[in-house]
């Protein structure tokens, strides 16, 4: 068979296999298609479908096939970073900036704390968890930043499926996980600094600035058609840029969207936009994400990383937002729901990590821990937080 041959026949798997399994055991409830995706994404990885039907596996996943593979998975995940980056509402948080800050930061801090103590102790228990070119410090705030994400893509798809998206607690949500968004992309940027190409770095970012300033005078004379157009090519140049600088083209793609006001696109379409990358092109990105899974530390040592992983970010978590729920007065229970939703892993966090990796701060092993520990971390959120929400809204 031909490459093409191959490549139908691999988009074929890759898009077919998580919905039958979505669809005839009922998924939903306690994972989204997306997360069935994930999952299935790892399961066609080398350290399962790999194993098992080596031949298989190598005729299918042929270089020439991974390779289109990854040049669609590095398009879908830019697109969907850069949704995100509008996604923020910065305006809206200012204004509950004494709430909003004492919550996120708390939120964030908690769980980060909680991760990096995770880090430190796989450090200890045995070798090959750090990458070959992190120092230990990059490698501890990497992995402590992983436990502390909030996926804000994932969480704004759960709280529609909880249908309290446009109410009032899925506003306030909304406004922490924005927050706590942001930091996630400067604490990026600081694992990465490159000493050897801080020049280049700095000339980016104040290259950007100024690009910035009139990419944003151009977009608001702009009728919604073509903002879409120029935000695109936008989006493209900003992540070349970033990823010249030694950034990586994720923080790129992520500050192209920050700069763009969520209100000059209507909401609807951007929903769409959003629902369709998802549907379209994300599950590519899934497969290529499994496809870099690794167990050659031992299923066991991963798999009790992860749930070492799995406390620190759950536990941290619900600490940090059940002090801030106590400084400022919530209602009873009011901590633990939001708490639980924060907590919500999956797309951001498995991108993050990828970063880590393309970028050597963490070993393949450390990947597939974090991998299944951000799975878990989202499967969990529904169960849990949804009879809460039925009695509240009842």
């Amino acid at each position: 068979m031909n490459t093409t041959e191959l490549f139908l026949i691999a988009m074929t798997i890759i898009l077919g296999v998580p919905y039958l399994v979505w669809r005839v055991f009922r998924t939903d409830y306690w994972a989204p298609l997306v997360v069935v995706q994930i999952i299935t994404g790892i399961l066609l990885g080398p350290g399962v479908l790999g194993k098992i039907f080596p031949d298989y596996y190598g005729t299918v996943f042929a270089p020439p096939v991974i390779g289109a593979l990854n040049g669609i998975a590095w398009w879908a995940v830019m697109v969907f970073v850069w949704i995100a980056g509008i996604e923020l509402d910065l305006r809206e948080v200012w204004k509950q900036r004494r709430e909003c800050g004492t919550t996120a930061g708390l939120a964030l801090a908690g769980p980060l704390v909680a991760g990096c103590l995770a880090a430190l102790a796989m450090l200890a228990w045995r070798d090959g968890w750090i990458g070959e070119a992190a120092a230990t410090w990059q490698f501890v705030l990497g992995v402590g930043m992983a436990c502390a994400v909030t996926a804000l893509p994932i969480l704004i798809l759960l709280l529609e499926k909880l249908d309290i998206l446009r109410r009032q607690l899925g506003m306030r949500v909304l406004r922490y996980a924005s927050l706590d968004d942001l930091a996630i992309w400067g604490v990026l940027a600081i694992i990465l600094l490159d000493w050897k190409r801080v020049g280049h770095q700095a000339a980016f970012l104040a290259g950007f600035a100024v690009a910035a300033w009139l990419f944003r005078q151009l977009m608001a004379r702009l009728q919604e058609s073509d903002r879409w157009y120029v935000g695109l090519i936008w989006l493209a140049a900003c992540g070349y840029g970033a990823d010249w600088c030694g950034l990586h083209y994720m923080v790129g793609a992520f500050l192209a969207g920050a700069v763009i006001d969520r209100d000059w696109f209507t909401l609807d379409h951007l929903d769409k936009l959003r629902h369709h990358v998802l549907l379209v092109v994300m599950p590519v990105f899934f497969l290529s994400t499994g496809l870099r899974t690794n167990w050659s530390v031992g299923g066991t040592a991963v798999f009790v990383a992860a749930a070492l992983l799995l406390v620190a970010s759950v536990a941290g978590k619900l600490a940090g937002v059940g002090l801030a729920g106590k400084l400022l007065g919530w209602a009873r229970g009011d901590a633990w729901t939001i708490g639980w939703l924060l907590q919500t892993k999956a797309l951001i966090m498995i991108i993050f990590v990828n970063i880590l990796l393309d970028r050597h701060v963490i070993t393949s092993e450390t990947f597939t821990a974090l991998l299944l520990m951000a799975v878990a971390s989202t499967m969990l959120t529904v169960p849990i937080v949804a009879p809460r929400l039925k009695r509240l809204l009842d």
